[in-house]
């Protein structure tokens, strides 16, 4: 075994997930809210640059339909890098190199995105706005996996125990949560900026410099940290079909995967919808966004140094489970918040009832996106060394590409199914004048409650024991301990 990562070199890896975070939670709270303005939005000078209602067989919006085909495009290019990094025989290691690489256009296309300016989408050049988004976010997507599939492959690579594994895991969900919530920062910066240079400027300003900070975090790790120090590389030496068929032939992947998708959509859902839960459910203006986003990320942060302990003492996947009924509750709470009546329209003012639901839905997102910001990662590297010890072939690039994936299909599918849900029953059946609505944001909820109780319930079927027993080494007697009473599903027929 090479030397383990020190904490301070694995807080320096951290910082890569802070810069790629930041680039995600710009396209989670962003893509939706600059391209379908809310009424009140449009009154203070956004510009509709893609038509807003539905606009495809009366269900899909533009924007959902861009999201849904660009995931054509990563089911080529996802196992593809993935394949292209574990096959790797650069001498300074089969990841960071690709890590250098796409972390400049990562940031620039992040910015590029927002870039359009060719009149409203019923003018004469509109369609060209439709082109240019969808070019850019094919563009995001594959930058985006050039970096986090090498990236997280690196978590199993230099977690080389279950206490580092953990470690690392707390450590980037930390940063991850800490680049989302910076990604929050326009609904505070650009209404100073928007008197000075305009609506959209305003937002593209503080994307400009959000970019930059990201770069840094992005390429921080790459040039401090020397991969073939802590990795021996082995390089698999499957092509690129073959590797990904193994990959899924993996039962507990397949059930983990199924699950992850769930949480994805769930997760997005949550960040793309809290703006509008904010200010169409609840009636705050833009400002306390990130007010109630900065206050669930500081409380989820509390519990981000005791979930290695809640792992050693209830095991990984109960602990997951708990996080989707938790993120369900969000969701109903709400649902119940968005009910014609119960809080003040859009641009009313707030009730004191809707700082009730505004605490309610701070206070108790906070366990579970601390969470399941750290166990889902863990429990990938675990499958992947598992995966690696049973068959010789080290692909652990091909499961986190697999992951991200997942993660890009989640999100996806969540904006699809926000688009056209929250407006699903606007007031105008103009689709030139439809809005995200409060009767919408119910739908939303409700539909995003189903998600994250399928995803429990699909998780129920991986094999904890089995996968942690294949990979146990003498200093995870602890994360051992719990699980060996627990029977995984099916292990009771199988021993008959």
């Amino acid at each position: 075994m090479k030397q383990r990562l020190s904490k301070k070199q694995m807080i320096i890896f951290s910082v890569g997930q802070f810069g790629w975070s930041l680039l995600g939670g710009i396209i989670s709270a962003w893509l939706v809210t600059f391209f379908l303005p809310t009424s009140g939005d449009v009154e203070a000078g956004a510009v509709q640059y893609i038509i807003p209602g539905l606009a495809i067989g009366g269900f899909l919006t533009v924007l959902g339909l861009i999201t849904a085909l660009s995931r054509i495009f990563d089911a080529v290019t996802d196992p593809l890098i993935a394949s292209l990094s574990d096959r790797s025989t650069n001498k300074r290691g089969r990841r960071i190199p690709f890590m250098q690489v796409a972390s400049i256009p990562f940031a620039v296309v992040t910015v590029l995105l927002f870039c359009i300016d060719f009149g409203k989408y019923d003018s004469n050049l509109g369609w060209l706005n439709i082109l240019w988004v969808s070019v850019m976010i094919v563009l995001f997507y594959l930058f985006m996996t050039m970096y986090c599939t090498p990236y997280n492959a690196l978590i199993s690579e230099f977690g080389q125990i279950q206490e580092d594994r953990m470690f690392i895991s707390t450590a980037i969900s930390f940063t991850y949560l800490f680049g989302t919530l910076f990604a929050y920062l326009p609904f505070v910066v650009a209404p100073m900026l928007r008197g000075a240079l305009g609506f959209a400027w305003s937002y593209r300003a503080c994307f400009i410099a959000l970019a930059a900070i990201a770069l840094v975090g992005l390429l921080l790790p790459t040039f401090l940290l020397k991969e073939t120090d802590f990795i021996d590389p082995k390089p698999s030496n499957e092509n690129v079909f073959k590797s990904l068929t193994a990959t899924f032939k993996n039962k507990d992947f397949r059930v983990f995967s199924g699950s992850d998708i769930m949480y994805w959509v769930g997760l997005t859902m949550f960040q793309t919808g809290l703006p509008y839960f904010v200010r169409v459910s609840m009636g705050f203006d833009s400002g306390m966004v990130m007010v109630f986003m900065g206050g669930m990320t500081l409380l989820a942060a509390v519990f981000y140094p005791f979930v290695t302990k809640f792992v050693k003492k209830w095991g990984k996947k109960k602990l997951v489970i708990a996080g989707f009924f938790g993120l369900a509750i969000c969701y109903a709470i709400a649902a119940v918040a968005s009910i014609p009546g119960v809080c003040p329209a859009e641009g009313a003012g707030a009730s004191g009832l809707s700082w009730v639901f505004g605490i309610a839905i701070m206070v108790v997102s906070a366990l579970p996106m601390a969470l399941l910001g750290i166990i889902p990662q863990s429990i990938v590297a675990d499958v992947a060394e598992a995966e690696a010890k049973t068959t010789g072939q080290n692909r652990e690039g091909m499961f986190f590409a697999a992951r991200t994936f997942a993660m890009k299909f989640g999100q996806s599918l969540a904006m699809i199914l926000f688009t056209s849900l929250a407006v699903a029953m606007a007031a105008s059946t103009d689709p030139n004048e439809i809005y995200p609505g409060k009767e919408g944001m119910i739908i939303v909820a409700v539909v995003a409650v189903a998600f994250c109780v399928l995803g429990a319930i699909i998780l129920f079927f991986y094999r904890e024991k089995k996968v942690m027993k294949t990979i146990a080494k003498a200093e995870d007697a602890e994360f051992l301990k719990v699980i060996e009473e627990e029977k995984d599903p099916g292990e009771a027929e199988a021993s008959k």
